[in-house]
């Protein structure tokens, strides 16, 4: 079955998605309802049910699920430029997924998972081999043309390789910034962790940039589009894909560094401060006898 990319004429014709605004406010009015109704009796007296910045991180990831998912993004991607497709992917493992958890209170995430058979398997899949293996697992196959070719003719495929991408996302980045605090990793790990998702998407995207042909039959096309023709359309997206991967990646990996330093250094000031003060006063500094 061949497959051919859209009419570049028809680039932005208008194609409503009213699936994905009923997905968007759904969500919106499940994250109102968990806040406002359940919130109040699930927090301590004094406890904040939602901070400042989580309702701010979880109003951002609602904004960028919906326009990566709704015209234009979506029809782009999905019937004219892999690159727009690709930078679509990127939107949702790498800003969609962290801002979700950083938007979630520790309360409503323990609410979610319980404490029995959900939350053992959590604990299991955020660790760093299950997480690393099951993200990258999933961005290999994602990009695997037999998948590519026919997402585009099948709208239950679509949006199950969708949730596929955002669920092993939010695997990912949960022992980073999730909201279980037991979850997250020691800030040396979370770096290497973060080092580890940069390694194996160097292949698939080397792979769509040093391709001669085209590699996926759904995305050729006569003409150009934005000044892009197939193969040059696929070698931006190879670009997109390590690129923009790792740009975030590497800039997260020197905050963490930063802050690890940090903390390094206030707890050595901390230490020689409690020190100084359980030393005789003939030892301290700046004491004469």
């Amino acid at each position: 079955m061949m497959f051919a990319a859209g009419d570049p004429s028809q680039l932005w014709r208008f194609r409503p998605h009213p699936e994905v605004w009923a997905l968007v406010i759904g969500l919106a009015v499940l994250w109102w309802y968990a806040v406002k109704r359940i919130g109040p009796r699930a927090t301590l007296p004094g406890e904040a049910i939602m901070t400042r910045s989580q309702f701010w991180w979880g109003l951002a990831a609602l904004l960028t699920l919906w326009f990566a998912s709704d015209w234009p993004m979506h029809d782009i991607g999905e019937q004219y430029l892999y690159s727009v497709h690709m930078f679509q992917h990127i939107l949702f493992q790498f800003a969609v997924a962290p801002m979700a958890l950083l938007a979630t209170p520790t309360w409503l995430a323990r609410m979610l998972l319980g404490s029995g058979r959900a939350y053992r398997a959590t604990k299991w899949l955020t660790r760093i081999v299950p997480a690393t293996v099951i993200f990258n697992v999933v961005v290999v196959f994602s990009h695997w043309p037999w998948v590519v070719d026919h997402v585009v003719v099948s709208a239950p495929l679509h949006y199950g390789v969708h949730v596929l991408v955002v669920g092993s996302a939010l695997i990912m980045w949960m022992p980073v910034c999730g909201p279980i605090p037991e979850f997250r990793f020691s800030l040396p790990v979370q770096g290497c962790h973060l080092l580890l998702q940069t390694v194996l998407p160097t292949v698939p995207a080397g792979w769509l940039t040093m391709a001669d042909g085209p590699v996926y039959r759904t995305y050729i096309r006569q003409g150009r589009i934005w000044g892009m023709d197939t193969i040059y359309d696929q070698q931006v997206a190879g670009a997109i894909m390590k690129l923009g991967e790792a740009a975030v990646l590497w800039v997260l990996i020197g905050i963490i560094f930063i802050r690890f330093a940090t903390k390094a250094q206030e707890d050595d000031r901390r230490r020689d401060v409690t020190l100084d003060r359980r030393a005789p006063d003939s030892a301290r500094v700046g004491w004469a006898d």
